[in-house]
Formats: C-alpha cells, sequence, structure tokens
C-alpha cells in the first residue's frame, strides 16, 4: 500500500533508538501517523517540528499497518517564530488539540484547510483571535457548533453579551443580566470586532476549553494526550495559562 499527500506535522515522538512515529494531518487521508526512520537525528529536527507543512509519502505492506513516511519539507513554518513565544505556543497548542481531537485516517479536508490557513499566517497580532476562531471552527466541524448569531432567548442579534455554557449559544445583555455570574461573557471580536486585549483572548479560550472538555476530550482517542476525561492537552493548558496570566488572572 502507498499514498502520497501533502500534511502538517502535528508530532513527533521517539521510537526505538533512531526512529520517530511521526503524526501528520494530511490533505485527503486525515489524521494519520507512520514511522520515520532517522526521525531522531539531528538532520530530522527542524523537518519534523510540529506546524511544518511536508511532502509525505507513506507506505506500507498492509492498510492496518503503521507503515513508514518519507517526508520532504514543504514550509517550515514553525522557524519563522523562533524569536516569537507567543506564536509558538499557539503552533504547539493548535497541533496537540487537532491531533487529540480527530479519529485516525478519516479525511477531513475543511479541518486541514483551516489549520494550514492557521499556520500560514504571517501577521503576530492576528494569531491569537484567529486561534481562537480556529478552535470553534474546530468545534463546528466535529458536530459541536457554537450560535453566536442571535440570542438564545429570542430578540434576534442585538447586543449579544454572553454564550450559556450548556447550549453553546448567544445570549444577549439583557436577557444574561440576571445570570452573568453563570454564564461566559462574549468578546467582542468573536462578533467581528477588530480590536481585542489579552483578556479578551482569555474569555475566548475559556469558552473553547469549556466545549472541547465538555463535548471531544471527554472520551478521548489517545490517552497519551489526554490522561483523564476532559482533559486539555498539556500543550493547551499551557497556552490558556499563558493568557490568564497576562490579563491578570
Amino acid at each position: 500500500m502507498e499514498w502520497t499527500d501533502e500534511g502538517l506535522v502535528l508530532s513527533s515522538r521517539p521510537h526505538g533508538e533512531n526512529a520517530a512515529v511521526v503524526t501528520l494531518l494530511t490533505a485527503a487521508h486525515g489524521r494519520h501517523a507512520g514511522m520515520v526512520h532517522g526521525g531522531q537525528g539531528r538532520a530530522a529536527r527542524s523537518l519534523l517540528q510540529p506546524g511544518n507543512h511536508v511532502e509525505a509519502q507513506w507506505r506500507a505492506r498492509l492498510t492496518d499497518q503503521l507503515g513508514s513516511y518519507t517526508l520532504d519539507l514543504a514550509e517550515a513554518q514553525a522557524a519563522l517564530w523562533l524569536d516569537a513565544p507567543e506564536i509558538l505556543a499557539l503552533i504547539a497548542s493548535a497541533c496537540a488539540v487537532t491531533e487529540a481531537s480527530l479519529p485516525e485516517r478519516q479525511p477531513m479536508p475543511g479541518v486541514y484547510a483551516g489549520l494550514a490557513t492557521l499556520l500560514g499566517l504571517r501577521d503576530p497580532s492576528l494569531w491569537a483571535p484567529v486561534y481562537v476562531k480556529w478552535e470553534i471552527s474546530l468545534l463546528h466541524a466535529l458536530g459541536y457548533g457554537l450560535d453566536l448569531s442571535q440570542c438564545a432567548s429570542g430578540g434576534g442579534g442585538d447586543d449579544l453579551a454572553y454564550i450559556s455554557p450548556r447550549t453553546g449559544r448567544a445570549v444577549s445583555r439583557e436577557a444574561g443580566a440576571p445570570y452573568h455570574d453563570k454564564l461566559f461573557i462574549l468578546p467582542s471580536f468573536l462578533l467581528g470586532s477588530g480590536t481585542w486585549t489579552d483578556e479578551d483572548i482569555a474569555q475566548g479560550l475559556e469558552i473553547t476549553a469549556h466545549f472541547l472538555s465538555r463535548h471531544v476530550f471527554i472520551n478521548p482517542h489517545s490517552r497519551l494526550l489526554i490522561p483523564r476525561d476532559g482533559d486539555l492537552p498539556l500543550a493547551r493548558q499551557r497556552l490558556r495559562a499563558f493568557y490568564q496570566k497576562n490579563a491578570g488572572h
């Protein structure tokens, strides 16, 4: 069995003395792992950085085997941000959340396109808000979309200010005021505002973390990435803590 595809590196883990098991999100074959011989060598380190765009050839004797990859670098995404720890943290989180969220070997071209768009951003000021929107789009692709179009209690889409943690639907300021402490604050950048603060990003990450934990990671695909039901991947936990600290929480 053999195929060729483009992919984004999600993770690389040592295997044996010299090899690595590399997980890619591929355009046509979904989340797919394979062995890279020599993957622990110095020459392979830059190739296998999470977020890198690669051209991949996979081979195996049988379809249900792990198989092996031959990879060529198409674009070194992570190398562009070596002096930007915030962007590296966002890349690490995006790759970990993707790997932990998606079923293995199930084509999801829309998810691939969304992650490729995120990783292709060149304006550092846009990374954080686009990341939050990316997690919302991932939830939608997995069947757990949030509804930010109108108030869950009626009254249309005017003055939306909250999100219900139970339904994932927006709530207007007037309807949500009596339940302020039980609702998520809806950051204005999720409604189209062109400005945001670290507090806005922290609030957005809290919203998506809640629904990822409740719906996606409650029955995790991998105990390596999600050791307990409802946990977030460690890279995602670190990202949330980063913005909470910057927001003064």
